[in-house]
């Protein structure tokens, strides 16, 4: 019986990359090959290659996962407490909108740029995206 390895064949020679280290590392911002290096250069691009041990960081597709993670996120911290608030006291809806509404906005910023680095990590754990020096399958195959 042949051995079914997450991530195909290709994985089998590769050292494995530890998982938790390296988004660990992505929501401190940092390289998650080394945990040394900035991770980004601006609020959301990431940077080229890391300054400090030169894993590339270029290729990345991070795409809409972020956004998605920190809407979920903020989305059940922001409802729930909004709905103990209402049950527990009596503030009218502008009360609500000047508390709930700055809330989101700011949760969802402070929460964006490290989400976005621990899926960067992710990928880069699992060798994903071009981490793992091999060609994605889109680009090897436009017409998909």
């Amino acid at each position: 019986m042949e051995q079914q390895v997450f991530g195909g064949a290709h994985q089998i020679d590769r050292p494995a990359r530890p998982l938790w280290t390296a988004i660990k590392r992505g929501l401190l911002c940092r390289c998650p090959h080394c945990g040394e290096g900035k991770l980004f250069e601006s609020f959301l691009k990431p940077v080229d290659r890391c300054a400090h041990c030169g894993e590339e960081m270029f290729h990345h597709r991070a795409d809409d996962l972020p956004a998605y993670l920190v809407v979920v996120i903020v989305g059940h911290i922001i409802v729930g407490a909004f709905m103990g608030v209402e049950a527990t006291s009596t503030l009218s809806t502008w009360q609500h909108l000047a508390i709930w509404v700055p809330l989101t906005i700011i949760m969802a910023l402070a929460l964006l740029r490290p989400v976005k680095g621990a899926v960067v990590g992710l990928q880069w754990a699992l060798y994903m995206h071009g981490f793992g020096e091999e060609e994605d399958y889109i680009e090897s195959h436009p017409e998909a």
